[in-house]
């Protein structure tokens, strides 16, 4: 076996290079060679290409490679393994988001920070300098971290890294496809920036429900404030909540920051002209508060991809994505050469915010004369069955070969209904969020880790109930026990006047229904058994409620919580710890040999070398 690299990635010299020779297939093995512990056989990989980054306005040049080292069988003439290596640098530096100065989070120097392109399966080595003066973690939004909460990134299951230290993530996006981000969790640090995209492609055999685009693109959209992310920080310390976002970022730029590049002809296999290329767009909502619609002047949006599942092609003229969420949609340059405006504005909010980017076509000469879309009412209605219109594509390909609808998710019996109420309460005199009454604070020792060493009196395994409790609402480090292979049913209730967006790590889950009042076991007559929509974040409108089902397939300790930023730092999330007794490594990696620790933990070894 030799190893391809990028020729700027040194090899690693704990890799053996091994012969090809190999004993005659009609030799017998030795008495010795019998006696040797056999390796667990693995599956075989498939060769793929890298994918490079992409820029601001246009499709990636071949050149921008990142370093990347390919394991190669040359016995079976086959890439193995492929893994791609980042190493970042966080920082504080000045950034003008809204014309005013602020401090924001770095990565290389970049807000947003560098984009992850990879492939299904790709192994990713991320190497992260923390040069802050505070603690800092990364976590990686709708990446699984399959058997592997260790590479979460959020405190309950990471130490942080501290000031001047560095840990490196090592994961396997296992069996996944699709839009995502990363982003900062700890503190406040997420109005500061510190969040880019992350793309994962299929690999290059298994098919994809529409023709390679002529570009793809990344958006990530939110809202923002002028008020530096330690004045936010300190508001609700003090127990108060936030003023009104003071305006919304594309890609970490105000109005016409932006500019995507495409081009209006394309040639086909006769060398005639046809007007329009298809460019694809990845859109995510990676603001504090509040939910946002997109919409292009003069152009219709084909929804192919919702968080890594493809979804029956709708067109829509906009489409709302809420906190959290991420989207990827079609656009095909079939209109008249100008420039026209990517518009994003915030949604049931009063007032509106609204921002643009410029939708360049090569061979513009000015601006669009066309009208812009009209945003969408305010009315809850058109959001609800905008959402419920959206469906999984039950023939298209996943991230395996076969079709998505293969797995008939519908067909299983729940083993365990759980109901989420979220509320808002006063305690101590301060602001806080809760959920089922009990309002999340943080244990002095990571929660995996302290599960991990057995450290008593860092969280009680059940604290988290199953239903709404209708008691007076309490602090708590809240943790919900749960067991590895239960099918459950989770109903999220909102009695609240403003949309409710949550996530669950480490899973993807089946949206199967979603309705205004009060939710009773009859509305499981509604639900959509067939091809409701997989993804790892939800909605719940005001006075309403959303189910949905969930496989429990990934043993570890995951964050369930609000993707509002306030309601989460304020207590509104729980972790859910997935139980296996069998403690094998085929249900569980080990704990990582670089893994940090602290609190109680601290001074303890991770694992012999």
């Amino acid at each position: 076996m030799t190893y391809a690299s990028n020729p700027s990635t040194p090899l690693p010299h704990a890799l053996p290079l091994h012969s090809c020779t190999l004993p005659p297939s009609h030799q017998s093995p030795s008495p010795q060679e019998l006696a040797l512990p056999r390796p667990r056989p693995r599956p075989a990989p498939h060769l793929y290409s890298l994918l490079p980054l992409s820029p601001p306005d246009r499709p990636p040049p071949p050149s921008s490679l990142l370093p990347s080292l390919t394991l190669f069988d040359p016995c079976r003439s086959r890439v193995i393994q492929l893994i791609r290596f980042y190493t970042w640098n966080v920082t504080f530096g000045d950034i003008y988001p809204l014309g005013v100065k602020q401090e924001g989070i770095l990565i290389n120097g970049q807000f947003p920070g560098p984009q992850i392109d990879a492939v299904t399966n790709d192994n990713i080595i991320v190497n992260v300098f923390n040069n802050l003066p505070v603690p800092f973690l990364l976590s990686w939004q709708g990446i699984q971290q399959r058997r592997s909460s260790w590479q979460d990134g959020v405190y309950g299951t990471n130490c942080p890294i501290p000031p001047g230290g560095n840990f490196t993530y090592n994961m396997q996006f296992k069996d996944q496809i699709g839009s995502y981000y990363y982003f900062p969790s700890l503190s406040f640090h997420k109005a500061a920036g510190g969040y880019g995209g992350i793309r994962v492609l299929s690999r290059p055999r298994i098919p994809v429900p529409f023709d390679p685009p002529a570009g793809d693109f990344t958006i990530l959209a939110g809202d923002w404030f002028k008020l530096n992310h330690t004045d936010l920080k300190g508001i609700l310390d003090s127990g108060n909540d936030l003023p009104f976002p003071d305006g919304l970022l594309i890609n970490g730029h105000g109005s016409n920051g932006n500019r995507f590049t495409v081009d209006q002809d394309a040639l086909n296999l006769l060398d005639a002209i046809l007007p329009g290329k298809t460019y694809r767009f990845r859109v995510s909502n990676v603001g504090i508060a509040t939910s946002v619609n997109i919409r292009i002047q003069g152009h219709s949006m084909l929804l192919v991809e919702v968080e890594g599942s493809h979804t029956m092609q709708t067109t829509f003229t906009s489409i709302d994505i809420h906190l959290g969420q991420s989207y990827s949609f079609l656009v095909t340059a079939d209109q008249p050469p100008a420039d026209y405006s990517i518009i994003v504005s915030t949604r049931f909010t009063t007032p509106v915010l609204t921002t643009t980017a410029i939708l360049h076509y090569s061979n513009a000469n000015g601006a669009a004369t066309v009208p812009p879309p009209p945003a969408p009412t305010i009315e809850i209605d058109f959001s609800l069955n905008q959402a419920r219109s959206i469906r999984w594509n039950l023939t298209a390909s996943g991230p395996r070969p076969n079709p998505q609808g293969s797995y008939h998710y519908g067909l299983v019996n729940t083993t365990r209904t759980i109901r989420l109420a979220n509320s808002r309460a006063t305690i101590n005199g301060k602001l806080r969020y809760a959920v089922n009454s009990v309002s999340f604070i943080p244990a002095d020792t990571p929660l995996k880790v302290a599960d991990f060493y057995n450290i008593s009196g860092v969280f009680t395994l059940g604290s988290m109930p199953d239903n709404p409790t209708g008691g007076s609402a309490y602090l708590q480090t809240s943790v919900m026990a749960a067991n590895m292979r239960e099918y459950v049913e989770i109903i999220f209730e909102n009695a609240e006047n403003f949309v409710q967006s949550w996530h669950i790590d480490g899973y993807a889950f089946w949206v199967v229904g979603m309705d205004g009042g009060p939710w009773t076991p009859a509305s499981r007559q509604g639900y959509n058994l067939r091809d409701a929509i997989a993804r790892h974040t939800l909605q719940v409108y005001p006075q309403s409620w959303t189910a949905i089902y969930m496989p429990l397939d990934n043993v570890g300790m995951w964050n369930v919580r609000s993707e509002s930023c306030v309601q989460q730092y304020l207590g509104q999330q729980f972790y859910l710890r997935v139980y296996s007794p069998a403690n094998s490594w085929r249900d569980e990696n080990p704990i990582p040999k670089n893994a940090l620790l602290c609190g109680r933990a601290s001074g303890r070894r991770t694992r012999p070398l």
